[in-house]
């Protein structure tokens, strides 16, 4: 059928006069006969029925280096305010209103995820309903995102992967469209300020690792232990925990009144059991927020945290992979997001074995409660398999543009510990402050690591997860632990 003779079809169907006002062939229809989502070629126009708009200029997402999306909790934000505003304009009222973006295959998929995520929040669909409507018709399917490397890509994240994990952060409350402080989120994500991102608002705060002294050096701003100590007394923040090697000195923490905890293991690289259990008995003993950091504060953090999504919330990996990096860009690399894939199983139990304990140990008992996770091995019952991965890993420092100021000050969380201006009746982030890229995008950037310092990764995959016998043995050795296992 051509394109002049399904104008009459398309026109009677939309209730427009010309082919002008005709609606995009293919379009996803997101409110009968008022929102749909297209894929078009040319910028169109809008008519008097049909109003189009694009925020494929608008919103941009910052890449480290092969990634492209998704794009941030910000830019999810502002998107939001953006279209309820359209909806509720007296001026469309009457009119169709069109998302459109262009066949930039990177750019659709970051445009899918907004206006499906809004599906999700503010329609209430289902994170499958939003993605049938988005690969109704004619569309094609989305280019899927990958992580923040040079190398090959070794995990796929879907659109529909960060619908569902939009839709379990929300169930969980991580965040509040009503009250969110956008401003906080954009000020204290940035490099100067910080470096800070909410991954569970009140509890999982990730940042840059700090340095020996505040200072700038080749145009970036480092900052000490005592730059954060306001903004963590601020939050609640009760628990430190370092990841990469010793570049301060841990008492500085401790002697701020802040339990300080080192779980190294090499950048890059994915957690061994006892680490990633002394993780979680350290946070399931803290009363208070536990802030993590590793060097930049993505790779090494995103995966302990994403660890604490899946045992305490049940986060599928790409459910939890996909809300880390709406939180914290560029998070959870390489052979990371294959190790939380090959972890679910075993995360999932332990949070369930947990969940099922009504027993509680004292804060004050969270070395002791570590400790005794830390006992807890798979490798006596639970038969293993091994694949010795080589990769260039992306590491480093998140670079902003300051090198061409390089008489500008570094402004510390310290100094500024409050939110910046346009805060809507003080309301903030309900469960804690937070922060993420910035719409205006300052640049983060990792450093790919010299060829000497490639790290050689062994991933440890199980075998025979689905096995309930196999089930029963794990359940037995984490009850051995039941003594030392506090309640969420």
């Amino acid at each position: 059928m051509s394109h002049h003779s399904r104008v009459p079809v398309l026109s009677a169907l939309f209730g427009a006069t010309d082919a002008e006002d005709v609606q995009p062939p293919g379009a996803a229809e997101f409110i009968k006969e008022r929102l749909y989502f297209a894929t078009l070629r040319s910028k169109p126009k809008s008519t008097a029925n049909t109003h189009y708009f694009c925020t494929d200029d608008e919103f941009v997402y910052d890449n480290f280096y092969a990634d492209f999306g998704p794009l941030n909790l910000s830019m999810l934000y502002r998107y939001c305010c953006k279209l309820n505003k359209k909806l509720k304009s007296f001026t469309l009222s009457r009119k169709r209103i069109v998302h459109y973006s262009s066949f930039d295959q990177r750019k659709r998929s970051n445009a899918a995820v907004l206006i499906g995520a809004y599906a999700v929040i503010y329609l209430k669909k289902t994170p499958e309903e939003a993605y049938r409507a988005l690969v109704s018709g004619s569309n094609a399917a989305y280019l899927p995102f990958r992580d923040a490397s040079l190398g090959k890509c070794t995990f796929n994240l879907s659109v529909l992967d960060c619908l569902l994990g939009i839709r379990k952060a929300l169930q969980h409350g991580f965040f509040d469209f009503e009250c969110f402080d956008v401003d906080e989120y954009e000020h204290y994500e940035r490099v100067e300020n910080g470096d800070l991102n909410w991954i569970v608002p009140g509890k999982l705060l990730a940042f840059s690792g700090p340095h020996p002294k505040s200072k700038m050096e080749n145009g970036y701003p480092l900052h000490a232990p005592e730059s954060y100590f306001a903004y963590f007394r601020w939050r609640g923040v009760s628990a430190v925990v370092r990841l990469n090697k010793t570049t301060y000195e841990a008492s500085r923490f401790a002697d701020a009144g802040f339990r300080h905890l080192d779980l190294f293991f090499p950048d890059g690289s994915t957690p061994a059991d006892d680490i990633a259990l002394r993780f979680l008995a350290l946070c399931r003993a803290t009363a208070g927020a536990v802030a993590v950091h590793c060097k930049a504060g993505l790779g090494r953090t995103g995966t302990l945290i994403g660890c604490y999504l899946m045992t305490r919330y049940r986060f599928s990996a790409a459910e939890a992979i996909a809300w880390i990096r709406i939180c914290r860009p560029g998070s959870v690399i390489g052979p990371q997001q294959n190790f939380l894939q090959q972890k679910q199983s075993w995360l999932w139990l332990l949070g369930d074995h947990w969940r099922s304990q009504g027993s509680k140990v004292d804060e004050d008992h969270a070395s002791d409660l570590a400790a005794g996770a830390a006992r807890l091995s798979l490798s006596e019952d639970h038969p293993r398999q091994v694949r010795v991965c080589v990769c260039r890993v992306c590491a480093g420092r998140r670079r902003r543009a300051v090198a061409s100021h390089p008489g500008r000050s570094t402004a510390s969380p310290e100094r500024s510990p409050a939110p910046p201006a346009r805060r809507q009746g003080g309301a903030t982030w309900r469960h804690a402050g937070a922060a993420n890229r910035n719409v205006g995008g300052r640049r983060r950037r990792l450093r790919p690591l010299p060829a000497e310092a490639v790290q050689v990764g062994v991933v440890v995959v199980g075998r025979g997860q689905e096995d309930r016998s196999r089930r029963l043995v794990i359940g037995r050795r984490v009850e051995s632990l039941q003594s030392d296992l506090v309640d969420f």
